[in-house]
């Protein structure tokens, strides 16, 4: 297993297992949070290409723009509904409607790029997904409750996250500067007729900093963690290592804000930690064919 990449997809999780906690700092609306990560991560990631010279080796792959445009669309819808989810419902639920994804990249995974989904996997991403469910609490799944709205949005978030990181990793050739900045590009684009400008002549020095620091380190610096190691990591091993955040969140939830888990909730979070062993031990018991996709 490529073991660089594998650390590379691990900082880029613990990073983003801050993102709900800063977001709250930001004082912005989702839309508006989305359209300044997107211009400081475009910023951030066209200096990067430019400064590491990267920009003059670049070959465009011309039929890898239409799946660079829909990993774009995808990841924008993502953010979204992400963010929205955490206007509405606590960073822990959130982010653990968010870690749906896995599951859906998975099956799908072994689909499309024909990985094999072996019973290791498969009580893995059981064991993950019936710990996320109880982290969620039953009040997670009461339609009467005030915060439905929010468990839908995040619901959209995972779907469109398993959709970004699918089309991600399907795309080989274009650089990862290349693709993370065409992307942030189209981002903007999209979203300029949906943003209140005034929103942002409100807002205090403190939160333009957490606005910014957002932008370039929880959109730029773990994107291009993020889409680089996922060339290089079967669908099964990028599946498991993003409940990496959701434990991030979950501990910063609380030390920070003083979230204590129920007895079902540390169960879920037992049964989590259960199944990222299962997939952390997978690569030294998997089969000739698996070992020849690493």
């Amino acid at each position: 297993m490529n073991r660089n990449a594998l650390f590379q997809l691990s900082l880029a999780m613990t990073i983003f297992g801050t993102v709900g906690f800063f977001s709250e700092l930001t004082g912005l609306p989702a839309m508006e949070l989305v359209f300044v990560r997107c211009i400081c991560a475009a910023v951030f990631l066209c200096t990067a290409w430019v400064m590491t010279g990267n920009y003059k080796k670049e070959i465009w792959n011309f039929k890898e723009t239409p799946l660079i445009i829909l990993c774009g669309g995808a990841n924008l819808l993502n953010w979204i509904f992400l963010f929205k989810s955490f206007e509405l419902i606590s960073v822990t639920i959130a982010i653990s409607l968010y870690h749906l994804a896995p599951m859906i990249v998975l099956i799908i995974g072994s689909f499309i790029f024909r990985e094999k989904l072996t019973l290791f996997s498969i009580v893995a991403i059981f064991l993950c997904f019936i710990g996320t469910l109880f982290i969620m609490g039953t009040d997670g799944f009461r339609s009467s409750s005030p915060e439905w709205e929010g468990i839908i949005y995040g619901v959209l978030a995972a779907l469109f996250y398993a959709a970004t990181m699918i089309l991600g990793k399907s795309i080989t050739k274009t650089s990862v500067y290349a693709t993370t900045s065409l992307q942030m590009f189209i981002g903007i684009l999209l979203l300029v007729p949906f943003i209140d400008f005034s929103t942002y002549t409100v807002l205090h020095s403190a939160e333009w900093f957490y606005a910014i620091f957002t932008g370039i380190v929880h959109t730029g610096v773990v994107y291009l963690l993020f889409f680089n190691s996922i060339r290089h990591l079967p669908t099964n091993i990028v599946s498991f290592m993003i409940f990496v955040d959701p434990f991030v969140a979950i501990l910063l939830d609380i030390l920070i804000t003083g979230f204590h888990p129920d007895l079902l909730q540390c169960l879920g979070i037992l049964l989590i930690f259960s199944g990222l062993f299962y997939v952390l031990r997978a690569p030294k018991t998997l089969t000739e064919s698996e070992n020849k996709v690493m």
